[in-house]
């Protein structure tokens, strides 16, 4: 394989994106923890406020896990932000702040697993270490023609052997090397329809020669999600909602959103936190997780002027009337902005519209 080719390539198109400037071993955890399974486009924003407000590590073993979770909100996999938040106070405390320079060591860290470790060690500190994501699985299954499942253990070692013996003989930065590797699969060597026209190394694409690189790499179907039914209760005043925080061990815990529950009828969650007014239908949200499929029928009722309240079923630990202004402070998720959107009661975020649906007339 031309590995020199490629790295050309590399250097002449890439694109420009700000963990790329860096060799600052906590900017790119904090970027190659907030790109896994999510669009480069939708971090970019998230990446440039945590940085700024959680510029370092001290200051992230230091941040409250609410405020952690608030520069999340909306980026979704909270366990991520969880995860990352934990393994920072493990190197405030047990590496003084320095993050380890070895695959070995990083992986000794919480939520960094072998592709994480790899993309630390090779981009911040020079390590011919490999790595492997869904992108550089689909450019070595289709450059060497693995037609092993890429996600099954055969496959998976198949694809992670190749990718450790190119970067141990690379002439060039292991960093470089396996970014060329992840931008080639993200801008030329797509899921669908590769541009094989434009790839730097299709001479040496096994797959290509052979007619399948098209239907490289092979992969398990994905399983339908599951259709869960729920009611969610926004409960709001001009200026205020009532917003309540999900249990920590909860699917979205340790977020605040419009209480919710199970089932398709209002009235016993109404009933569960002492609503006697009337209830009026607020729309359906639809928000599709990647084993659940989320459909959420809005309720929407008068805040009174009660003071206290009680957190509803076992899935919330705290319950707080909040004012609206302030809503976007709180840790919450996607959902719950479009369970807001729907009330009424806040805007939708873009990109975010096609999970709502009008209220029957």
């Amino acid at each position: 394989m031309n590995q020199n080719a490629l790295l050309e390539w590399y250097g002449r198109f890439s694109r420009d994106l700000p963990w790329r400037r860096t060799r600052d071993p906590y900017a790119i955890w904090v970027s190659e923890t907030m790109l896994q399974q999510t669009r480069v486009e939708t971090v970019l924003p998230y990446y440039a406020r945590f940085l700024r407000e959680l510029p370092d590590v001290a200051s992230l073993a230091e941040a409250t896990e609410e405020r952690v979770l608030a520069l999340w909100s909306g980026l979704g996999y909270y366990r991520r932000a969880r995860m990352l938040h934990a393994a920072a106070k493990a190197v405030a405390e047990d590496h003084g702040g320095r993050l380890p320079r070895s695959p070995e060591e990083l992986r000794q860290l919480e939520g960094v697993g072998a592709y994480t470790a790899g993309a630390i060690a090779s981009i911040a500190f020079g390590k011919r270490a490999a790595l492997v994501d869904g992108n550089v699985a689909r450019v070595l299954a289709r450059l060497f023609a693995v037609e092993e499942d890429v996600k099954s253990a055969a496959g998976a070692g198949q694809v992670w052997a190749l990718a450790e013996e190119l970067v141990t003989s690379v002439n060039g930065p292991a960093g470089d090397w396996n970014q060329a590797l992840m931008e080639l699969g993200a801008m030329v060597c797509t899921p669908r329809e590769p541009r094989c026209a434009e790839c730097p190394v299709s001479a040496d694409c096994q797959g290509r020669a052979l007619g399948i690189a098209g239907e490289l790499p092979r992969t398990s179907p994905k399983r339908r999600p599951v259709t869960v039914k729920r009611v969610a209760l926004v409960i709001a005043s001009s200026s205020r909602v009532v917003l309540a925080r999900r249990r920590r061990e909860a699917l979205f815990g340790g977020l605040w959103e419009p209480p919710a529950a199970d089932g398709v009828d209002p009235r016993p969650l109404a009933a569960e936190l002492g609503i006697e007014g009337a209830l009026r239908p607020g729309g359906q949200v639809v928000h599709v997780l990647s084993h659940r499929r989320m459909e959420v029928a809005v309720s929407v009722t008068s805040l009174g002027k009660r003071r206290r309240w009680s957190p509803p079923g076992d899935d919330y630990d705290a319950i707080e009337v909040v004012r609206i202004d302030e809503v976007a402070s709180r840790a919450h998720s996607t959902l719950a902005r479009k369970v807001l959107a729907a009330a009424g009661v806040l805007p939708l975020a873009k990109g975010h519209r096609a999970g709502l649906r009008s209220p029957s007339k």
